[in-house]
């Protein structure tokens, strides 16, 4: 008996001694990190926050005073949430996204920061970036984060755009339901064009013949992951892959699945070989971890693929995974980058904003990647 509460004594003696360094949050970047929404997104409605916790409470807070906050973030962090229009390309959103940074700086008195993008947000901040970089005269973004993004295509643009041509009806209805009322109504964001966003968010440009040079093969080649010293939009571009097999998505993503239909997103062919709107083709199994519901692996990878790691009773870290390589190439990637499920992680689509019940700890995670961007620069 004695012998077991000296042993409890010494786990307790160890425990209180490496508290500290368990619970550490993460370290303070030199510049802001800007937060960039996706598609039907925006900054936060009725307090709720597209980048929050299940409860909408927004992961860059840091914790200076009462209520709820990031604990996990240095009390001095800055961070930034934007809006841009839930529904529009991302030469448009990706323009507006860069407007708002340049506030941002002048406000925070810094020439450089963080963006870390969602969904389509990622995709835009390459443009914004690109953009900053013409304005400004140098590299304005340190460090890029891509999650979940369509840098190959998305299934959903080419699907909405056939629904219109198919199911006009319904497509009408869709379109006053998703663009009027959530788009101008709850957002109150004038300028919405929902088929501009289906048309951005596909691979190949959907109309050739309409005068409109659309989808993210072009757009690939207009803003590429460049690091270079004269032209370069960023100085690290990462991306955070997602996937979940189709039993245990989220019930809101059958709305998007009934549109798209099973997508199919790890097998390997350059350009959209089985038209479905992305990248790639599939392994004739679309049932297995390919896809976090809206977008298949075989799209998701910019730059440096992370891997995430969680860690119980301890902070949260991510890094890179060298073993599929650097994604520089958007359009020509190579087939472990469109196939691999190295470092993905286990989370549908809208797991990494509010959207929930769910496991994922938004506040940790966010928190790694903002630890990882002040030690690489940011």
């Amino acid at each position: 008996m004695a012998r077991k509460i000296v042993w409890i004594c010494l786990v307790l003696i160890c425990l209180a001694g490496i508290a500290p360094a368990a619970f550490a949050g993460a370290n303070l970047t030199v510049y802001p990190v800007v937060f960039a929404h996706g598609s039907f997104g925006f900054d936060k409605v009725a307090g709720v926050y597209y980048f929050g916790d299940d409860y909408g409470t927004f992961v860059g807070k840091p914790c200076l005073s009462g209520g709820a906050c990031n604990g996990y973030l240095n009390k001095a962090q800055k961070a930034y949430a934007t809006k841009v229009w839930a529904f529009q390309s991302s030469e448009e959103r990706g323009l507006w996204l860069s407007e708002q940074i340049e506030g941002i700086m002048e406000a925070a008195g810094k020439d450089h920061v963080n963006i870390i993008g969602h969904s389509q947000g990622g995709v835009d901040a390459r443009k914004a970036a690109k953009e900053l970089r013409e304005v400004k005269g140098y590299t304005v973004v340190k460090v890029m984060a891509s999650i979940s993004s369509n840098h190959r295509g998305c299934p959903l643009g080419k699907s909405g755009m056939d629904l219109d041509e198919d199911h006009p009806l319904l497509s009408n209805l869709f379109e006053l339901v998703l663009e009027n009322f959530y788009g101008d109504i709850i957002l109150d964001t004038p300028g919405n064009d929902l088929y501009a966003m289906f048309k951005g968010v596909m691979y190949n440009d959907y109309d050739p013949y309409d005068g409109e040079d659309t989808g993210i093969k072009a757009f690939n080649e207009n803003y590429p992951v460049d690091t270079s010293v004269d032209t370069g939009a960023a100085s690290r571009y990462i991306s955070f892959i997602t996937a979940q097999n189709g039993l245990s998505r989220n019930p809101l993503l059958a709305v998007f699945t009934a549109i798209t239909g099973e997508i199919d997103g790890n097998g390997y062919c350059v350009g959209d070989c089985d038209g479905d709107g992305a990248s790639g083709c599939g392994n004739n199994n679309p049932y297995d971890l390919d896809d976090d519901g809206l977008v298949g692996i075989n799209s998701q990878q910019m730059g440096f693929r992370m891997k995430y790691v969680n860690m119980p009773f301890f902070f949260d870290w991510v890094q890179v995974d060298s073993g599929v390589g650097y994604a520089g190439d958007l359009n020509n990637p190579t087939e472990a980058q469109m196939t691999s499920s190295r470092s993905l992680m286990d989370a549908d689509h809208f797991d990494p904003i509010f959207i929930g019940p769910d496991l994922f700890d938004e506040m940790e995670f966010y928190a790694a990647i903002i630890d990882y961007m002040a030690k690489n620069g940011g």
